[in-house]
């Protein structure tokens, strides 16, 4: 059996699902500490004036890196949610697909889930149901060291915003392009949701 094991990100990239086209299952890093500046609570989409950045506020954010990723609770002092519902809306509106999934992307948005980890949870089944794909995902019951279990493909920490000796850079071309909504230059790198809103049910086959 094929395992991929990877940290549990924000509206997930293209990149990061297409790590996972040869797993039979998706192990979530449960006990890992939390790193800043990752895409562990930042997602990037197409707007008019190019790629922004959505990212979720975390509390704690001082000590996060002492905190486990499945602790880390959410920043609700500000309204975020409305204002990434609002991003994706003024950027996505006019897709062929954004209204048929919006509703369900509000509605995790409204539950206000205390923990980032339940929040990205739930957009990762979500996503992975718009795709089709019916991918059976574990978690961790401990901490397991990088290179401990040959059996996993360990692809923790493999995107990152910045090009770091994990893997490639996030941006790299590691899809073949599609329609987008803005430009026509190809923007890679993105959350899933842009290709979702203009593939639609095809998205999943896209991949």
């Amino acid at each position: 059996m094929s395992v991929v094991l990877t940290e549990l990100h924000y509206l997930p990239s293209i990149t990061y699902f297409q790590q996972l086209l040869s797993a039979e299952t998706l192990l979530l890093d449960a006990h890992e500490h939390y790193h800043k500046q990752t895409y562990r609570n930042r997602a990037l989409i197409l707007t008019a004036q190019g790629p922004q950045a959505l990212t979720v506020p975390v509390l704690d954010g001082a000590r996060s890196e002492k905190i486990r990723s499945s602790e880390i609770e959410i920043d609700y002092r500000q309204n975020w949610m409305h204002r990434h519902f609002r991003t994706l809306q003024t950027a996505y509106g006019a897709s062929p697909y954004f209204g048929y999934y919006a509703d369900y992307l509000q509605d995790i948005y409204t539950r206000k889930p205390s923990r980032l980890w339940d929040l990205n949870l739930a957009f990762l089944h979500l996503l992975l149901r718009c795709l089709r794909w019916p991918l059976p995902i574990e978690l961790t019951t401990e901490y397991r060291a990088p290179g401990t279990v040959p059996t996993l493909l360990d692809r923790r920490d493999f995107l990152t915003p910045k090009n770091t000796p994990a893997g490639p850079a996030p941006d790299s071309p590691s899809h073949r392009p599609y329609p987008q909504v803005f430009g026509t230059a190809f923007v890679p790198g993105l959350s899933v949701l842009d290709l979702l809103f203009m593939q639609g049910p095809a998205a999943g086959q896209f991949l």
